[in-house]
């Protein structure tokens, strides 16, 4: 398996190249600010192809090199549905953008269970809403691997105060993720990998968070 982590912009947002060895084909998670040329150049130099940019969520930090990598490459651009127009018109989820973002446009919209395929990888979507409504996490079940864009860090859980975020949608979110195998391998969207079995507290986290 291709996989490799960068992380770009004022707010340290991890994006994430991965893909089938076999067959060249990826996908890339997040893109960021100042992210599209340094992705290109990695897909020249290993001549691989990006068939899919996937979003974890449509925050700013996130989305900022989506349109420039669509319109270079001709990757379809996967969002759930509840965040679509935040991509469209960024700024629009009344968050203030640091930087200038280029809206792009969604080319399919992802539903809570539905699999990918990139190559022979295939990719499981969560909805994990509580950070922000359309959050969803993407799980590669045969690899043991989670991509959690915003829900879950190393220790701790996306922001609840945010304008669009709500905290009575995440513990359900939480709960999904705590029943992943423990030796789930989690790549954030902003910090250090972790994995479901050292974030033991989980299943508890909305008592661990109100109280």
């Amino acid at each position: 398996m291709i996989l490799q982590t960068f992380c770009f912009g004022p707010l340290g947002t991890n994006a994430i190249l991965f893909g089938c060895q076999e067959t060249k084909r990826c996908a890339v998670i997040d893109p960021g600010v100042g992210s599209a040329k340094v992705l290109l150049g990695v897909l020249r130099d290993k001549e691989l192809l990006l068939e899919k940019i996937l979003l974890t969520h449509s925050h700013w930090d996130h989305i900022a090199g989506v349109a420039e990598l669509k319109r270079e490459t001709g990757a379809a651009v996967y969002l759930h549905p509840f965040d679509a127009q935040n991509l469209e018109y960024p700024g629009s989820d009344k968050i203030p953008l640091f930087v200038p973002v280029e809206g792009a446009h969604a080319d399919e919209l992802l539903q809570d269970g539905q699999i990918l395929d990139v190559g022979h990888i295939k990719v499981h979507v969560i909805h994990t809403p509580g950070h922000s409504p359309g959050g969803v996490c993407f799980y590669l079940p045969e690899q043991k691997l989670l991509f959690s864009g915003d829900t879950l860090f190393r220790g701790t859980i996306g922001n609840l105060q945010l304008p669009t975020a709500s905290e009575e949608s995440m513990w359900p979110s939480l709960k999904k993720l705590a029943a992943l195998p423990p030796d789930t391998q989690v790549f954030p969207g902003h910090g250090k990998e972790t994995t479901i079995g050292q974030e033991s507290w989980l299943a508890n986290a909305k008592k661990i968070f109100t109280e």
